[in-house]
């Protein structure tokens, strides 16, 4: 049994997320935590802990090339996790997912051309796309009170547009915590193929899949889907590595690949980060049980919270959490503008989450909970909240 009930001091680390909460609301009371940016309130694996120790005692942490072992450990947790085939030299690293979506969205497009994402979506998909110059096309998911579908007319209409060249699609899809189905995957893939459109598959999340759900790699839809696409991943979101920034490109295509390093090369960013990559072999390699009992936290806080929201709020409609840690609630019924439901949040509640409308204009009135944490730290969050009831109700 490991540890995810400790929840680690991280107000004097730095955290990006910490650092947002006490700037939006420097009154914080001691052992607040913030349900924000995607990184896990959790202690990492021991097994990674220990093996860095042991890596930096016998190592030198100079200019570091992908050793053997490293590709081997990739390879072999995409066979075994994900039943996904993979050649060592389709590997292509990058310091991160956001960064390779610019390089691939240069690579892969002419600054005009449009960009399909699935709305509401992780935001710098919108980011990346527009920094670059290329143009947003969105078409937003279909959503009832219980679940998100693609809107596969949408998105034909979109493909068939001869100026839209790429998609960046989520898989598991953040922040809505679907996890498509092997059928889904196949539509999207055939109406992008068909219209020529190359597709980015942002999977990142595609270890934390809830118990009942299963994951399918996009690029095993079909025979040679790969050659139409690149798959993103990472160990950051499944081990809590953020920091250290490395994450494997997966593109089979030839020139496809060669143009992405390409791209990477023009801003001198060739290498990556060298704990980053012997964190990640000791995880694919050691870790998979840790992973195991994550995921059965992280769903049992997420049943928590919809059984808790169901009695106090039931006005909140809280869709199903099939992957990511990444609970999407619907405060909508309570009438309040985006700027009126943050300051409750941020002055009375003391929630920090990562407001809906940041995934455009789809999720406004949503709040996206990150719940990678230990109970206790939920239930605090939820108190809060029932202490505040009266203040959001009208």
């Amino acid at each position: 049994m490991y540890d995810f009930l400790t929840c680690p001091d991280r107000t004097k680390s730095f955290s990006y997320k910490y650092k947002d909460m006490f700037d939006k609301n420097p009154d914080i009371p001691e052992g607040v935590i913030p349900f924000s940016v995607a990184d896990m309130e959790f202690k990492n694996a021991p097994e990674i802990i220990e093996g860095l120790k042991k890596y930096i005692e016998n190592t030198v942490l100079g200019y570091t090339a992908p050793s053997d072992g490293f590709i081997e450990a990739v390879c072999g947790w995409m066979e075994k996790r994900h039943d996904y085939h993979i050649e060592k030299e389709w590997i292509a690293l990058s310091d991160g997912v956001v960064p390779a979506l610019s390089d691939l969205i240069r690579s892969t497009t002419d600054e005009g051309d449009g960009v399909i994402i699935l709305t509401p979506v992780y935001y710098p998909f919108k980011g990346s796309i527009e920094k670059n110059n290329r143009k947003v096309v969105n078409v937003d998911l279909l959503h009832d009170d219980s679940s998100y579908t693609i809107d596969f007319d949408g998105l034909k209409k979109a493909a068939a547009d001869k100026n839209n060249k790429l998609i960046i699609f989520c898989n598991p899809h953040n922040p809505v915590g679907r996890v498509w189905t092997k059928e889904e995957l196949k539509q999207v893939y055939d109406i992008c193929v068909s219209n020529d459109v190359f597709i980015i598959s942002d999977e990142i999340h595609n270890d934390l899949i809830m118990p009942g759900y299963e994951h399918t790699v996009m690029a095993n839809v079909a025979e040679d889907a790969g050659k139409h696409m690149a798959v993103c991943t990472a160990p950051s979101k499944s081990f809590n590595l953020a920091g250290l920034q490395t994450s494997c490109i997966i593109i089979e295509d030839e020139d496809r690949r060669k143009a992405f390093i390409n791209s990477r090369a023009k801003g001198h960013r060739g290498v990556v980060n060298a704990l980053g990559m012997e964190a990640c072999r000791v995880a694919y390699t050691e870790c998979e049980k840790w992973l195991d009992e994550c995921i059965e936290v992280i769903d049992g806080n997420a049943k928590y919270m919809k059984s808790f929201l169901n009695e106090h709020f039931p006005e909140v409609k809280v869709y199903p959490l099939e992957g990511t840690y990444l609970l999407w609630c619907d405060f909508g019924a309570y009438g309040l503008s985006c700027s009126e439901l943050e300051e409750f949040n941020i002055k009375d509640a003391l929630l920090f989450t990562d407001e809906g409308y940041l995934f455009g204009e789809a999720g406004k009135g949503f709040e996206r909970f990150n719940i990678a944490c230990p109970r206790h730290k939920l239930e605090e969050a939820m108190q809060r909240l029932l202490n505040n009831s009266d203040k959001i109700r009208r």
